[in-house]
């Protein structure tokens, strides 16, 4: 019998029937949290780390959440990277075009999509992004003698522990999740073979505790929260003047009290009463020196660091202000962290899902079929026409099913109507111009021979017949001196001296012909009032 390892890599044994009952039971406790960004310090968010890394995630994973709920630019950032994923689409294909194969992938795909709706499966797999891992509990069920999965339940990240008991630790001990249940809800339990789908999000080297992204964004959540505390604290002060109540030296302890009420009051309620004795003044508060901009540039540091690590950029959230949306037009999360969360989605589905339906049904040695996300970014079609029209500038022109097929425009069918360009309009200016007697002389370029005029003509039969004197007298020597020369200085004083030694007669002839001839031509285009 094969050896089959689990997603951990450890040897297991499976049993002719997957475990159906579920083990993950989430319980009333599940539903509160210790609240650990209350208060958040540098030194508890330190404490919080060493507890992650020792094994015990609770707190670490409350964090992560609380990070999320309470910091709208981080929530934002971090939706973006899920839903550029789960934007995209996807589908199962066969691991050969054999029959039984094809048979594996049609059943492993009737499972899979009436799961309602799978895209919410994976996100809380995509989770895995921001606390480094996701946990998600098969429910296996039976249709007739199919083993099938009824759903996939979502598992809290805190209900996971990377520790054993004293005597079991090992180094494996902090790479191989255990599962807090009722049962065991200290040490927690190993789930059974293929009832537990465990994503890892491998952003970098070490173990999964510390890979996820807002690992790193804690430290940046911590100082926004300072930043905003303060920023706070002085828009108060700011944005109040001060209240400065006087009272005459001789009054009395009540009339102070009552002038200090008053005072108090009119923060709030901009209306007491004091006697007339007693003064009050509002004295403006001094114009902030960009102390309010210090607030501002710190905040927006912070979002744009956490930017960066979730998304890979940071032009992504807030556009210029007079440019549409963003400040280039550019994907939301950089397009190789949007291929790396597919593919690591697609292997966790293929290995930790696809593998235990195709085994317990059709045979453990049987190949798997694929799960695919197509996250290759669509072809410029627009820059592609450009090619072809530049290619067709130097005579290479591509067939036209060849095109058809690139642009996906089908080839017309005999009796289609086929669309033409629009014919070239004459100017209006040329139409308004014209009067009996004269005529529009037609672009040279496109012209057909019979609108071509006597100029025209001339022009084209000296162009032919200078063509050879032009070739013997100028292209011919020049040629020659590119060939020899040995430098840019040299071929330059070569052309000079050739200038000199040309002998341009017989195509000074050719011009003198030609002007005659077109004298004459005009002429006779005069005399008959052309």
């Amino acid at each position: 019998m094969a050896i089959l390892f689990d997603q951990f890599g450890r040897e297991i044994q499976v049993e002719k029937r997957p475990e159906t009952r579920q083990i993950a039971v989430t319980t009333i406790r599940d539903r509160w949290s210790n609240y650990p960004s209350q208060g958040l310090t540098p030194e508890r968010l330190s404490a919080i780390f060493k507890e992650a890394d020792g094994g015990d995630v609770a707190r670490q994973a409350e964090l992560f959440e609380e990070m999320e709920e309470k910091d709208t630019h981080l929530f934002s950032e971090l939706q973006t990277r899920k839903n550029a994923v789960l934007g995209l689409d996807y589908d199962i294909t066969p691991w050969s075009e054999s029959a039984e194969d094809r048979k594996i992938r049609d059943f492993v795909a009737d499972c899979l999509f009436s799961l309602e709706p799978l895209e919410e499966s994976l996100l809380d797999l995509l989770d895995a992004v921001g606390k480094g891992y996701a946990l998600s509990e098969i429910l296996w069920g039976f249709d007739g003698s199919r083993a099938v999965i009824e759903r996939l339940e979502w598992i809290h990240a805190k209900k996971a522990v990377f520790y054993e008991r004293g005597a079991d630790i090992t180094a494996r001990s902090f790479e191989v999740p255990r599962i807090l249940t009722e049962a065991e809800p200290v040490y927690g339990e190993i789930m059974p073979p293929f009832k537990l789908v465990y994503h890892r999000y491998k952003a970098r080297s070490g173990y999964d505790t510390r890979a996820g992204v807002l690992r790193v964004c804690a430290w940046m959540y911590l100082f926004k929260n300072y930043v905003l505390k303060d920023w706070v604290a002085f828009a108060e002060v700011f944005g109040m003047p001060l209240r400065l109540g006087k009272y005459d030296p001789l009054a009395g302890r009540d009339e102070k009290d009552a002038l200090l009420a008053a005072v108090r009051s009119l923060g709030s309620d901009a209306a007491g009463i004091i006697s007339k004795n007693t003064e009050i003044e509002f004295i403006e508060s001094a114009k902030a020196t960009g102390a309010d901009n210090l607030y501002d540039a710190l905040a927006n540091f912070c979002d744009k660091q956490m930017s960066k690590a979730i998304l890979g950029q940071t032009a992504t959230t807030e556009g210029t202000p007079g440019r549409l949306g963003n400040d280039d037009v550019q994907d939301k999360v950089r397009h190789d962290l949007v291929v790396s969360d597919a593919e690591a989605l697609c292997r966790t589905i293929r290995f930790q899902i696809i593998r235990p339906l195709v085994g317990w049904n059709f045979g453990w040695d049987k190949p798997l079929p694929w799960f695919k996300i197509f996250h290759d970014q669509p072809e410029d079609l627009k820059t592609a026409s450009e090619v072809y029209v530049n290619l067709s500038k130097i005579g290479f022109y591509p067939s036209a099913e060849h095109v058809a097929e690139k642009f996906k425009i089908p080839m017309p069918q005999k009796g289609e109507t086929i669309l033409m360009p629009p014919e070239k309009a004459e100017p209006p200016a040329a139409v308004a111009n014209k009067t009996p007697g004269t005529r529009v002389i037609a672009a040279k370029d496109g012209a057909t021979e019979a609108e071509k005029d006597a100029a025209d003509l001339i022009a084209d039969r000296l162009g032919r017949e200078s063509l050879s004197l032009t070739d013997e007298f100028f292209l011919t020597p020049l040629k020659r001196l590119v060939e020899k020369a040995q430098s840019l200085e040299e071929l330059r004083d070569s052309i000079v001296d050739l200038y000199g030694e040309m002998d341009p007669a017989e195509l000074g002839t050719v011009i003198a012909q030609a002007m005659m001839i077109a004298d004459m031509s005009g002429r006779y285009e005069a005399a008959n009032g052309n």
